[in-house]
């Protein structure tokens, strides 16, 4: 079926969106946010349409306008570790948007985030080991007082132990977020399997259900079948009486 004319200007918009993402834009950019809304309203739209596309096309058309929605909604995001944890959620599209496309723009734009929020959290673990390594140094070059130094290194130890936390927060962070992917993926399994039993039962059952209407012609014409030899038999049989008496009657007639 030939797309429509609010498809088309869906697929044009949606690409228009993935090539917005895949650039680097500044913090005051509001195109790709307007445009997502509208997005959205467009899908609204074309799934009320009579002749909307097929089930499977607008799930993919779902789920790449909800990776871009979740996609601005990770940007907002105060800390690095929480973009790349909400990053590791998101889910690309798995078909290309359009026919010049060789991956899924949406896939390209995911791993391209999940880069720079991987250099964002190494940007920030240097800078705080540089902090760190500075307090440790400027005492000892400024010449300060046993005291300052003391409080030097107290506060060193204070942003160690903090800085420890929050590798050990983003470690389990991480490991929430694998052990749910994990989790994830292992009811998609399960559930896939259950939808095959589920198919093959129901194949059996239309297999079954042949086979006992089948059985129940066959069953219909051997009784018809029956019922015609036992109604030649009868006839037969009383045919037969009929001319036995005929001659009985012949052979010995009634005595006077």
């Amino acid at each position: 079926m030939a797309a429509t004319r609010l498809e088309l200007n869906l697929m044009r918009l949606l690409s228009r969106c993935e090539a917005l993402a895949a650039e680097r834009r500044d913090p005051e950019e509001w195109r790709l946010e307007k445009y997502v809304g509208a997005l959205e309203d467009m899908l609204r739209e074309l799934k009320k349409q009579s002749s909307k596309p097929a089930p499977e096309l607008l799930n993919e058309y779902s789920r790449k306008v909800d990776f871009l929605k979740g996609l601005l909604e990770a940007e907002k995001l105060s800390s690095s570790t929480e973009k790349a944890l909400a990053n590791q959620f998101l889910a690309p599209g798995r078909t290309p948007t359009t026919a010049k496309e060789r991956t899924p723009a949406t896939r390209t734009v995911h791993l391209q985030t999940k880069a720079r929020c991987t250099g964002q959290m190494r940007s920030e673990l240097l800078g705080t080991v540089r902090s760190v390594l500075l307090l440790l140094v400027c005492p000892a070059c400024l010449g300060l007082t046993s005291d300052e130094k003391q409080s030097a290194v107290e506060l060193d130890a204070v942003l160690q132990h903090h800085q420890d936390m929050q590798e050990k927060l983003a470690e389990e962070m991480l490991s929430l977020a694998r052990s749910l992917k994990n989790n994830t993926l292992a009811a998609q399994n399960v559930i896939k399997q259950d939808n095959q039993t589920l198919s093959h039962s129901l194949r059996m059952a239309d297999q079954n259900l042949e086979k006992l209407k089948d059985e129940s012609d066959r069953l219909e014409q051997h009784a018809k079948k029956s019922v015609n030899w036992l109604l030649w038999i009868m006839l037969i049989v009383v045919c037969f009486i009929f001319i036995s008496m005929i001659l009985f009657i012949r052979i010995f007639p009634k005595l006077k």
